[in-house]
C-alpha cells in the first residue's frame, strides 16, 4: 500500500519536472502547430465544400490543398509558415512521447498512448515536408506514392495481411475519433478555467463535429485498404482525397460530401480552438 502511494508520489514528481522543462516558448511553438494543423483542415474543407456545391473546388488531400495555395500570390510563403507550425507540432508529439509531462506513464496503456503520439509525429513531419516541397516546386501528387507504398508492401511475404491489418487499425482510429467526439472527451485537455461560458460551448460543439466527421473519412480510408487486401489490387487504395471522391460518388452524394466537408472545416476551426486552449503540460 505505501509502496504504491510511494510510486504516484514519484510519478507525479517526474511528470511535474517534465512539465517544467517544457519551455513556454516550446509551448507556444506546439501552439502555432496546431494552428498550421488547423489551417490545413479548413482548406480541405473549404475545397470540398465547393466541389460539393459544382463551383470549382475539388475533393483533395493536403497536396492538393498545398499546390491550391502554391498557386496564389504570396502562397510560397505561407507554405513556408504552414511548415514551420507543422515542426512545431512534432516538437510537441515528441515531448508528449519521450518527456511524458501528460503523465501517461509505464502501463501498456500509457505506452500505447505515447506510441501513438510518436507515430503523429512521424506522420505531421512528412507532411511539414511535403509542405516545404510543394513551397520549392518540388511537391508532386500524392496518389501515386500511395499506390507505391501500397503495391511494394503487398510483394512483401505477408504483405496482404499487414496492409488489411493496417486497414482495421485505421477503422478502430476512425471509430474512436467518432466515439471522441460524441462523447466530448476532447475537453479534458482543454483548459476551461480560463474559457468563457461561449467559448467553451462552441469548442464542444465544432469539436464534436469535426472529429465525427473525421473519424468518417479515416474508417472510409480504412474500409478500402481492407479490400485492396482482400482483393489483392493495389490500385484500389486511396487517401483522404479518394475517401472524399467515394463519398461524393454515393445516392446524395453531394449532400454528404458537403456535410463531412463541413465537419473538416470545423476540425480545421477545432485545432484552431484547441491550439488556444489546449494544456501544455498535466492536465
Amino acid at each position: 500500500m505505501m509502496d504504491s502511494v510511494l510510486d504516484k508520489v514519484k510519478t507525479s514528481r517526474k511528470a511535474r519536472q517534465a512539465q517544467n522543462d517544457v519551455k513556454p516558448w516550446i509551448r507556444w511553438f506546439a501552439r502555432f502547430g496546431y494552428f498550421s494543423k488547423g489551417s490545413v483542415y479548413i482548406l480541405i474543407g473549404v475545397l470540398s465544400m465547393l466541389a460539393a456545391a459544382g463551383v470549382g473546388g475539388k475533393t483533395t488531400d493536403s497536396s492538393g490543398a498545398f499546390a491550391s495555395v502554391a498557386s496564389k500570390p504570396f502562397g510560397e510563403v505561407l507554405l513556408w509558415i504552414v511548415g514551420v507550425g507543422l515542426i512545431g507540432y512534432v516538437c510537441w508529439r515528441l515531448i508528449q512521447t519521450f518527456w511524458d509531462p501528460e503523465n501517461k506513464g509505464n502501463s501498456m496503456k500509457g505506452i500505447g498512448a505515447r506510441i501513438g503520439y510518436l507515430i503523429s509525429g512521424i506522420i505531421y513531419g512528412g507532411l511539414a515536408l511535403k509542405a516545404f516541397k510543394v513551397a520549392m516546386h518540388a511537391g508532386s501528387s500524392g496518389g501515386g506514392s500511395k499506390q507505391t507504398w501500397t503495391a511494394k508492401l503487398m510483394s512483401q511475404p505477408f504483405g496482404v495481411w499487414i496492409v488489411g491489418i493496417i486497414g482495421v487499425i485505421i477503422i478502430g482510429f476512425g471509430v474512436k475519433q467518432m466515439i471522441r467526439g460524441y462523447r466530448e472527451e476532447f475537453t479534458k485537455r482543454f483548459k476551461t478555467s480560463e474559457m468563457s461560458s461561449r467559448e467553451l460551448r462552441v469548442g464542444k460543439k465544432i469539436g464534436k463535429i469535426g472529429l465525427i466527421a473525421r473519424g468518417i473519412t479515416f474508417a472510409i480510408i480504412g474500409y478500402f485498404l481492407i479490400q485492396t487486401a482482400l482483393t489483392a489490387d493495389s490500385g484500389k487504395v486511396i487517401g483522404l482525397d479518394g475517401a472524399l471522391a467515394k463519398i461524393a460518388q454515393q445516392p446524395y452524394g453531394q449532400f454528404m460530401l458537403g456535410a463531412v466537408a463541413i465537419g473538416l472545416f470545423l476540425y480545421g476551426v477545432f485545432q484552431l480552438v484547441k491550439g488556444k486552449n489546449r494544456h501544455m503540460g498535466l492536465y
